[in-house]
């Protein structure tokens, strides 16, 4: 099952490794936490009509229900508050960077909550990743801009822990709910303190439509939002957080690749050793994850 989970997670990589650079298009024509709601409910009520159309069942216990708003303010509220306010301070390739630092945040936390043992290569593995990360990331890091830098590093951070919080919460919950279900729920539940937030500080008025921003909105919403948070529940239901984890290092790695092309972001000697590092460090914890650890479902 580990091996068998590799196209699903470098998939999820990808569409991941999207939402920044949809983000920085779509924040021209939107507020930050008005964009980030209407991101939260497309995709959730998308998940949700799907999952009534299969007649998937929803969970009845109290348990569960708390269990699902607390992924939802890691994984929606904290996470997309701090995923779009940190686009307005750096690169879409750089706010990604700092966001996936998360794999070393909840490989602490599954240690502590679910127990996940790893081996001492597997350690080395997510060491040598993050590495790859700071390696990347260093030639940015002079805060120049001072206060702009500093609040870019928060945003970014406060984002990780929620995403980092978040999956672990999701390992606790696998085999109990569907998992079209759990991500339409945690996504519409988490919109709810953006959809508060946005009202009391922002103008929704303010929006511009436009083809532009319409085409960015969807992509976000559902490829880069429903689609790769049902695939990643639908993962984390087999196979250990921080195995999966591990290949969320990709997604920086992607991320930069796209802003390469995309928005002029400049190609160096620290940026191909850091994504050197980061492409070994996944190999070494797919390779010593190899038989340790049986299916969960």
């Amino acid at each position: 099952m580990l091996t068998r989970s590799i196209p699903i997670l470098v998939m999820v990589a990808f569409l991941n490794a999207l939402c920044f650079p949809l983000i920085t298009l779509g924040l021209e024509h939107a507020p930050h936490i008005t964009f980030a709601t209407l991101r939260a409910m497309i995709a959730g009520l998308s998940l949700a009509l799907v999952a009534a159309i299969l007649g998937r069942p929803i969970p009845t216990d109290v348990g569960s229900w708390i269990a699902l708003g607390a992924i939802g303010l890691g994984a929606t509220t904290l996470a997309y508050f701090g995923m779009f306010h940190a686009a307005e301070f750096v690169s879409p390739g750089l706010a990604t960077i700092l966001t996936n630092t998360q794999p070393l945040i909840a490989a602490v936390l599954a240690f502590g909550v679910l127990s996940e043992r790893l081996r001492p290569a597997q350690y080395m593995g997510l060491g040598i990743g993050f590495l790859g990360i700071i390696t990347v990331a260093m030639p940015r890091f002079g805060f120049v801009d001072g206060i702009g830098e500093v609040a870019a590093l928060s945003y970014a951070l406060l984002a990780a822990v929620g995403l980092a919080v978040s999956n672990v919460v999701m390992k606790t919950i696998r085999g109990r709910i569907d998992p079209i279900v759990a991500m339409a729920a945690q996504l519409l539940l988490g919109a709810l303190p953006l959809a508060i937030l946005a009202l009391l500080t922002e103008q929704p008025s303010e929006i511009h439509l436009s083809p532009g921003f319409a085409l960015a909105l969807v992509l976000l919403a559902l490829p880069g939002t429903a689609l790769s948070y049902w695939l990643w529940f639908w993962v984390l239901e087999r196979i250990p957080l921080t195995y999966a984890n591990a290949f969320t290092f990709l997604t920086p790695v992607l991320a930069l690749l796209l802003g390469v092309m995309a928005f002029d972001e400049q190609v160096g000697p620290l940026l191909v050793l850091g994504l050197i590092l980061t492409c070994i460090g996944v190999v070494i914890v797919q390779r010593n994850s190899r038989g340790q650890i049986a299916p969960t479902a």
